[in-house]
């Protein structure tokens, strides 16, 4: 039996529910409330010392980090394949992924938090948000969420994210000259990596990122005609996020813009 530690809106979450929807694999869910704090209880930190999401037990094997959880799946239930049968495909495949844990990730907590999610955590309070922090593990995401939250889009982070999504898109455009998905003829990990993420960018309107890049539109309207896509994120969207990402994003678009109209210059 498959279990699987999730949350409705996290974008790693969403990567492990779309592989295992690919795969029509059984699970059994349990969810946790990030905004209550239920990554940081004693019990789950057995199982992820880190504090986040996704967690997958398998027959008694943690599997932590959604790549790895991925290409776990992969290796565990290799049918059907979502790893490319040509070599290099699997090659480009894996230089998607691989960005998605070394800048991409962490873009996407910035603009979410400073654009959005800050609201909903400063409602809480100051003292249960200093309390939240201090249960962080890890000191340098502690900082970070710290600023966005409490510095909004004003945060020193908030620049560089934004201009690495506009460079992001623009090698996704470049890439998917080769074929409909990101790594070539065959949807991958990589396009079930994306999804999530631009997602969650169309979340924040900023979807006007890809509106001089017709590729990226095509693909990403390919990836919600699939059932899967229904199935691992669609299902699970929050009803109490997407009106506060819709109403927030439109207030700042503006902002965003001016930051992208200035890189591209």
């Amino acid at each position: 039996m498959i279990e699987l530690y999730h949350n409705d809106m996290s974008v790693c979450a969403q990567k492990v529910r779309l592989a295992l929807a690919e795969k029509k694999l059984a699970w059994h869910g349990h969810h946790l409330n990030l905004r209550a704090g239920d990554q940081q209880k004693p019990e789950y930190l057995k199982l992820n010392p880190n504090a986040v999401v996704p967690t997958l037990v398998d027959n008694g094997s943690v599997i932590i980090e959604s790549t790895v959880i991925c290409e776990y799946l992969e290796d565990t239930y290799p049918e059907p394949r979502l790893r490319p049968a040509d070599a290099a495909e699997r090659a480009r495949m894996r230089l998607w992924t691989k960005q998605l844990d070394e800048g991409v990730h962490a873009a996407t907590s910035v603009v979410s938090s400073a654009i959005a999610f800050r609201h909903q955590k400063l409602a809480q309070g100051m003292e249960a948000l200093e309390a939240f922090h201090k249960k962080m593990p890890d000191p340098v995401k502690r900082e970070r969420s710290w600023e966005n939250i409490t510095q909004g889009v004003k945060s020193r982070f908030f620049v560089d994210a934004v201009k690495r999504f506009d460079h992001l898109l623009g090698d996704m455009e470049t890439s998917l000259s080769n074929g409909p998905w990101l790594a070539g003829k065959e949807f991958s990990l990589a396009d079930i990596g994306y999804a999530p993420y631009i997602t969650r960018l169309d979340h924040l309107q900023m979807q006007f990122l890809w509106d001089d890049r017709p590729r990226i539109a095509g693909w990403y309207d390919r990836l919600r005609e699939r059932g899967s896509y229904a199935q691992a994120l669609e299902k699970w969207f929050n009803a109490a996020y997407l009106p506060l990402m819709k109403e927030k994003g439109a207030e700042v678009q503006s902002r965003v813009k001016v930051i992208v109209a200035g890189e591209r210059s």
